[in-house]
């Protein structure tokens, strides 16, 4: 264990992720735009530079997303037919709104267990 989480209870990785909140803290907001995390947590002073949820969090949107749609898709196609023109007006704000939605509290998750693991420690300076 870290010095650092002797003095801090820890934060459900729930909590973490779907306030998207630091994962030591819990009270320090993660992101400073969109999908930008910040440098560090306003709260703690947590050091987020070692964070790296890479591609993850849009792997398990895309397959989340994918399932779902395409079950709904294929159920709405085998229960009415309807035109193509209607497939595209009903998924695509799904696809586009859930993807956004579903990034922010994914990679707010992959960080927070990148942190539980101790993966966020910065690398040595190199000479």
């Amino acid at each position: 264990m870290s010095g650092d989480t002797l003095h801090f209870a820890p934060v459900p990785i729930t909590r973490a992720a779907l306030g998207c909140r630091c994962p030591r803290c819990g009270e320090g907001a993660l992101f400073a735009g969109l999908l930008t995390v910040r440098p560090a947590c306003p709260s703690c002073g947590l050091d987020f530079s070692a964070e790296d949820a890479g591609d993850g969090p849009a792997v398990f949107v895309i397959f989340l997303l994918g399932l779902i749609v395409v079950g709904l898709a294929a159920l709405v196609e085998l229960k009415f037919a309807p035109p193509i023109w209607v497939h595209m007006l009903l998924w695509t704000p799904l696809i586009l709104g859930g993807g956004i939605l579903l990034l922010r509290p994914l990679k707010a998750g992959l960080i927070a267990l990148q942190y539980r693991h101790g993966l966020l420690r910065s690398p040595p300076p190199q000479a």
